[in-house]
């Protein structure tokens, strides 16, 4: 059985060698989808009987290790070493630098690398992530899927 939880974020970003509009800084209203795989719980009286996992806690899990962190955070890459200076002598800035250029491509993987070891198999039911969807626009995503 699969399960997929939907959470939103908005955040900015520029693609340093882009050939068009996106070498400019600007900012999505990004949307997260986490999909997991497992089993159905059998466990009459537990509060997640009939579940694969409570998707109260598939959003938690997601916006403790990715949403929180990203969300009104400008999302930079490492060797983009021009805006890093501009961000840098913005006191208190949020930013989240990254080691990849932040595409939608980057990102999904990124998420998925991070939320692969926060979803933990609590009821033996063979949980597991099975793909984050990152949509940078409506029209516009890309799946990190488990190979």
């Amino acid at each position: 059985m699969r399960i997929t939880r939907r959470l939103e974020l908005d955040a900015g970003h520029r693609i340093p060698d882009h050939a068009s509009q996106c070498r400019h800084l600007h900012g999505h209203r990004y949307a997260i989808e986490v999909t997991l795989s497992g089993e159905i719980i059998k466990a009459d009286g537990l509060p997640v009987n009939g579940m694969v996992m409570d998707f109260a806690d598939v959003k938690r899990i997601a916006n403790e290790f990715v949403v929180e962190r990203w969300d009104h955070a400008f999302l930079v890459y490492r060797g983009d070493t021009t805006v890093m200076s501009l961000l840098e002598a913005i006191p208190g800035h949020k930013t989240v630098v990254l080691d990849v250029v932040p595409t939608a491509e980057n990102l999904a993987a990124e998420a998925f690398r991070i939320l692969d070891s926060a979803y933990h198999d609590v009821y033996a039911n063979h949980l597991r992530l099975e793909r984050v969807r990152l949509y940078e626009t409506p029209n516009c995503w890309a799946d990190a899927t488990r190979a």
